[in-house]
């Protein structure tokens, strides 16, 4: 049984990104896979990282809940929306705050590159856009995706990673939303 874990990370409630959640659980479940979900806007945790890496906050019941779901994931979904080309602030906080040194990579003295310590997961983005995702791909660059993939899974050893952009959203009629909720729900009956 494949263990999944989503993250939902829209600040607004509910939400389309609320939906894509749940279609990718219910096609998870209905696929067999033992599937637990946390939606950012539930949790309490301060976003700000104060002090950096150097004076560490303590991390929040909340947030050490999200890193002990996280190690016990095999696969890892991530729905969120893209305002200004990026994730929104709480979910860009959530990822300062839980993807700590000593818990999501390591750095050794004289090494270049730090161990990875979520090897072994793989994830998926389903990222929702008013915009064409053309537009976003080609003139500018794919940031939240960038972040993501690179910056964040593969410094932490989380591999592969795919990404499903469902753009237009502000502009889609119920019938298109219904269509990429079905999509969505097949993706998780997929398991990937």
């Amino acid at each position: 049984m494949k263990k999944i874990l989503i993250i939902q990370g829209n600040p607004v409630s509910p939400s389309y990104n609320g939906a894509i959640a749940e279609a990718y659980r219910k096609g998870a479940v209905q696929a067999g896979a033992e599937v637990r979900m946390i939606t950012l806007n539930e949790l309490e945790f301060n976003m700000n990282l104060e002090g950096g890496y150097r004076n560490k906050l303590p991390l929040e019941p909340d947030l050490l809940e999200a890193q002990e779901a996280i190690k016990w994931a095999e696969h890892l979904v991530w729905v969120f929306p893209i305002w200004w080309g990026g994730p929104p602030a709480l979910f860009k906080g959530f990822i300062d705050r839980i993807f700590m040194p000593g818990y999501a990579f390591k750095y050794h003295k004289g090494k270049l590159f730090p161990d990875q310590l979520l090897k072994g997961r793989t994830a998926r983005m389903i990222t929702t856009m008013d915009g064409p995702n053309w537009y976003y791909k080609w003139f500018q660059g794919e940031p939240a995706h960038k972040m993501m993939k690179i910056s964040t899974f593969a410094l932490t050893g989380i591999k592969p990673v795919r990404i499903t952009p469902v753009d237009l959203v502000g502009k889609q009629s119920e019938e298109q939303r219904k269509k990429w909720l079905e999509k969505i729900e097949q993706l998780g009956r997929k398991l990937g």
